[in-house]
């Protein structure tokens, strides 16, 4: 990975003139605080010493001019500064965003949906903190910091050089609380990222907590982590105050060596007290942008770590990716083919030796016991995973020499959860081309039994789904999705376990909706009750993500094999699960 320093800087690079505006801005200002400091000496030696009243007019003239064009300064660098950081952190921020939606689903199945909402919301909005604030402010009090050297040497070189011996000793905290800082500080950006996934995980299942009765635990669990970040913060507070009580003390020390030397001078006749008041206050100014740049270093430490993190998604590896020059894919006429394939999950077997073909228009179910394979073999189609070794071919084509918009348009997927966003029906159900007719989402909601009840709800298919569709049945999720994919009308249809979750009265509404979207397309369905699936074309009975059977219903029962087995152990939990009869009266 890059210097974060070097990416930081690139980011700014489109933004330089801005920048060099802002800079030249700060570099008026901090000249201005200067000169307002120079000021003193005469205003002082005016007023108390020849009391000339209207030298002193003039003076006061002259640093209401020199504040007037600090504060338009400072306005002007502000506005700069925050114009370049809210631009940047909007383009960083649609980048992780950008990234994260072409991550691999298997990476995305080992993040944590809390720590990615972390990395876009609180990591990004440390990084703005240190563009916005902290660098502006380094700029700034650098300026400062060298305007008061100026302008204490050219006061009195040798008052200078001796406030010069403290100040290397004053800078010497700075650099060693900035490493401290950053440590700390990626400490509590994770443990803010492990609370947001908590927060998110419960407030997702809210259900399953109170079901359960699991408040208690859940608050204790958010109660550790809190802590956890609670700690990380006291001591992030602790190194700056020590590092900021340190910093007090060497320019007490700076101050009081500048007042014994001083003042002996002044005792001597060398010097006056106005030349000496006027220097203490340069000095007193050049501790200032000294503490400032201590507190900005640790802040810009804290950036720092949290860009670690944003960079650390930013260079996760986009594992599937299109080859230079992929073509696209005609809808299907002939075939899909699984040729001799395998895949492997970190580095642990999943399918072996997989190969079969499906007709253009044909049905083929795939059963088996949970963990047999059936749904990363569908997954493979629409390469959300990436075969290990083999091949899958649509009408002769390797999927891999493909466009994935191509490859992904001609297919729909149906799952057994039911992904709604928190929108309306109508932009639910038209989910990946929102310029669908009214005419055309209202076609799909009738052919997938949705209609009727979406026209019973008060703003009819403008109502609000709700999150997850979490006001709507379980039967009436599936519709709508069903009637998604009928309005999206790919040639490639894959249903995984579309109806298991489903009682008996929904599932024969969705049924019949599952029909109407299979009619004329090449179906690929994984079966949870294996009675949905006697009509298909073909069987595929799945075990230790290798093919044992395959062929018709009746076929394969004959074969007194796996499939017999499954079928077998599912027809007794049904008789198992029907209600005892009643005696007779």
């Amino acid at each position: 990975m890059q210097g974060v320093y070097q990416r930081q800087l690139r980011l700014v690079l489109p933004y330089r003139n801005k920048v060099l505006l802002a800079m030249l801005c700060m570099a008026v200002a901090a000249g201005s605080a200067t000169a307002s400091l120079y000021l003193i000496k005469p205003v002082f030696n005016q007023l108390i010493v020849d009391k000339n009243k209207q030298m002193l007019d003039l003076l006061c003239v002259a640093v209401l001019v020199v504040y007037a064009v600090k504060g338009a300064c400072l306005c002007g660098n502000a506005y700069l500064m925050n114009y370049v950081s809210q631009q940047i952190i909007t383009a960083l921020r649609g980048a992780v965003y950008k990234h994260i939606q072409h991550l691999p689903v298997p990476q995305l199945d080992r993040l944590k949906t809390g720590n990615l909402m972390s990395r876009i919301s609180s990591d990004v909005g440390a990084v703005q903190n240190t563009l916005s604030s902290s660098v502006t402010g380094v700029v700034k009090e650098s300026f400062s910091f060298i305007g008061c050297i100026a302008i204490m040497f050219y006061m009195d070189w040798r008052l200078a050089g001796v406030s010069m011996a403290i100040v290397p000793l004053a800078f010497l905290p700075i650099f060693k609380v900035g490493k401290m800082m950053r440590k700390i500080s990626a400490r509590t950006q994770q443990a803010m990222a492990d609370l947001s996934v908590i927060m998110h995980e419960t407030i997702q299942g809210n259900r399953i907590v109170k079901a359960f009765g699991m408040e208690a635990h859940e608050e204790e669990r958010f109660r550790i982590e809190n802590e956890k970040l609670l700690t990380f913060s006291m001591k992030s507070v602790l190194v700056n105050s020590v590092n900021s009580a340190s910093m007090e003390f060497l320019g007490g020390v700076g101050i009081v060596a500048i007042m014994l030397y001083g003042g002996y001078r002044i005792i001597d006749g060398k010097m006056s007290g106005g030349s000496l008041f006027a220097f203490l206050a340069a000095l007193i100014s050049l501790y200032t942008p000294v503490k400032r740049l201590a507190s900005y270093y640790s802040s810009i430490q804290r950036g720092l770590a949290a860009a670690d993190r944003v960079y650390d998604i930013l260079d996760s590896p986009v594992e599937i990716v299109e080859q230079p020059g992929a073509k696209q894919l005609a809808p299907i006429r002939e075939s899909i083919e699984f040729r001799n394939v395998f895949f492997s999950y970190d580095e642990e077997p999943i399918l072996s030796d997989i190969s079969f073909g499906v007709e253009a228009g044909q049905v083929m179910a795939l059963v088996g016991m949970s963990g047999a394979g059936k749904t990363t073999l569908v997954n493979l189609i629409p390469r959300f995973y990436e075969v290990t070794r083999g091949a899958i071919l649509i009408d002769g084509t390797d999927i891999r020499e493909v466009s994935l918009s191509s490859l992904r348009s001609q297919i729909s997927v149906v799952t057994q959860q039911s992904i709604l966003f928190n929108d309306t029906f109508r932009n639910n159900i038209a989910y990946g081309d929102i310029g669908k007719s009214d005419e055309q989402i209202i076609a799909a909601a009738r052919a997938a039994n949705a209609y009727d009840f979406i026209m019973k709800l008060p703003k009819r298919f403008d109502t609000i789904v709700g999150e997850q569709g979490v006001r709507l049945s379980g039967g009436e999720r599936q519709r709508v999705c069903i009637a998604r994919a009928l309005l999206k009308d790919a040639p490639i249809l894959i249903l995984d376990e579309a109806t298991s979750a489903l009682d008996s009265d929904s599932e024969l509404e969705v049924q019949k909706a599952l029909e109407n979207l299979m009619a004329g397309r090449t179906t690929l369905v994984i079966a949870h009750r294996l009675s949905t699936i006697q009509n298909a074309d073909r069987i595929l009975a799945l075990a230790g993500g290798r093919i044992v059977e395959q062929g018709r219903h009746s076929q394969l029962l004959a074969l007194d094999g796996e499939y017999r087995r499954l079928y077998e152990l599912q027809f007794h939990q049904f008789e198992k699960s029907r209600p005892a009869r009643l005696p007779a009266l």
